[in-house]
């Protein structure tokens, strides 16, 4: 029986040729992908690049604004103050905030921290010692002497301490109302605006608000603007982070550090969040039982060995 030759021979070539095709579409389009990988990869890379760079170009102006800190002259002295109410409260309490410095004051509830804060704006006078302010005296001044020093000092109260009946932009603008220097209302809504702007609130969105309208971050911001806008050289801040979530607080110590490095402000914080401090001081200050028992940086806090400072920090 004769077997039928079949001839194969056409058929392999075109399939191979189809194979061929099909891995090189295959390959082509890996490698486009690849492409594409590699595109967004080093396109992430950049902008990691950028951001870190960023963080060290703030950390350098950080690290300088504290060093012109350490060298600048003492704008706040106090020298073995006493003060008692029922009981002592402040018992030989001395320290220095030199100027463009942000001095942290911490200490457990009821050791004297907030007073310290109403020492330097007259509200209160040692039973003995001395408080000098912008080389001034401040138990020798006068009723009229004594509001001329607070005109040159913000506040930035623990709840914000906003009127709930005036608006965001009559609360900013209540500063410079209240010390008469005859300027224009044009020249007032210049000046809240631009502050308003600098905390991060639109002026458009929040100058008619009341403060029971507002978040808490918000209401801290407004508190911050009303603050800072007689362009004072000194701000206080009593608990500012109190009641926020840690979120705002973050929010919150980015703009602190902002007025140090834009406005150049020298500020003493009084708070027993050591995260905030530690955040925004160059210098900390321990109050027990109404004496400083540690003065130094936040890295020498954290590096001390003695057990009360171990037990405060936690």
């Amino acid at each position: 029986m004769m077997t039928e030759e079949v001839d194969r021979g056409p058929v392999a070539p075109a399939q191979d040729a189809e194979q061929e095709d099909a891995a090189h579409e295959r390959r082509s389009e890996a490698g486009s992908g690849r492409r594409v990988e590699d595109s967004a990869g080093a396109r992430a890379s950049r902008e990691g690049a950028e951001h870190l760079d960023a963080i060290r170009q703030e950390l350098e102006s950080d690290r300088r604004t504290e060093e012109t800190a350490a060298e600048g002259r003492p704008i706040i002295r106090l020298e073995d103050v006493h003060l008692a109410f029922d009981q002592p409260v402040l018992n030989g309490v001395s320290l220095e905030v030199r100027e463009r410095e942000t001095l942290m004051v911490a200490g457990e509830s009821g050791t004297g921290k907030s007073t310290i804060l109403k020492l330097i704006l007259r509200l209160l006078v040692p039973e003995s010692g001395s408080v000098c302010v912008f080389d001034r005296e401040v138990q020798d001044l006068t009723f009229e002497e004594a509001l001329e020093l607070r005109r040159r000092i913000g506040m930035v109260f623990q709840n914000s301490a906003l009127f709930d009946s005036l608006s965001v932009f009559e609360n900013v603008a209540y500063p410079l109302r209240e010390r008469n220097d005859h300027l224009s209302e044009e020249d007032i809504r210049d000046a809240v605006h631009q502050r308003l702007e600098f905390v991060d609130l639109n002026p458009a969105q929040v100058d008619d608000q009341l403060p029971s309208q507002l978040s808490g971050g918000m209401k801290k911001r407004v508190g911050v603007a009303r603050a800072i806008i007689t362009d004072p050289e000194v701000v206080l801040y009593d608990e500012p982070t109190a009641g926020l979530d840690p979120l705002t607080i973050g929010k919150f110590n980015d703009l602190v550090r902002k007025l140090q490095r834009e406005l150049g402000v020298t500020s003493v914080l009084v708070t027993h969040d050591i995260r905030t401090g530690f955040r925004v001081a160059s210098r900390v200050n321990l109050l027990r039982e109404g004496r400083i028992v540690f003065d130094g940086t936040p890295e020498e806090m954290v590096a001390e060995d003695d057990p009360y400072i171990k037990r405060f920090l936690g």
